[in-house]
């Protein structure tokens, strides 16, 4: 059983694809990790959100739970919502293969530009606190 004190060790999956977003979103996420007791231990930078399913399953062997931190903007056709769904469903059949929270910190589709920098506090804290929830919750450690 996980002590109240002992360290979550976190991976974070990060696109690099909207840098001016995503970047602000990984330094909240790592500041919100530490809050929470929590060490990110691992980040793993992917060149876009619908690549983020890959980073996961590269370190989910080697932390107890990953946050995934995206942005997709809206564009002129309906490819941001194909890559936000895709990139979701994949994340959540990883989670379930391996028994460990991958949290969803990816906001869009749909989105604009300005909606993305709106989000970023909200969308990165968000899922670290999934992340934690859950791995608390899967050792016992917290609410029931």
């Amino acid at each position: 059983m996980l002590g109240e004190k002992e360290k979550i060790k976190l991976g974070i999956v990060v696109s690099e694809f909207n840098a001016d977003i995503t970047q602000i979103m990984l330094e909240r996420a790592k500041a919100h990790a530490e809050f929470l007791g929590a060490e990110v231990t691992m980040v793993f930078r992917v060149p876009g959100t619908y690549d983020i399913p890959f980073g996961v399953k590269n370190i989910i062997g080697r932390v107890d739970a990953v946050v995934t931190l995206g942005a997709v903007i809206e564009g002129d056709t309906q490819h941001d919502e194909i890559v936000a769904q895709h990139a979701a469903r994949k994340m959540l059949d990883l989670s379930i293969e391996y028994n460990k929270p991958v949290a969803l910190g990816i906001s869009g589709p749909g989105m604009s530009r300005i909606q993305g920098l709106d989000r970023v506090d909200e969308y990165a804290k968000r899922a670290v606190e999934a992340a934690v929830k859950l791995y608390r919750r899967m050792k016992g450690v917290g609410e029931s």
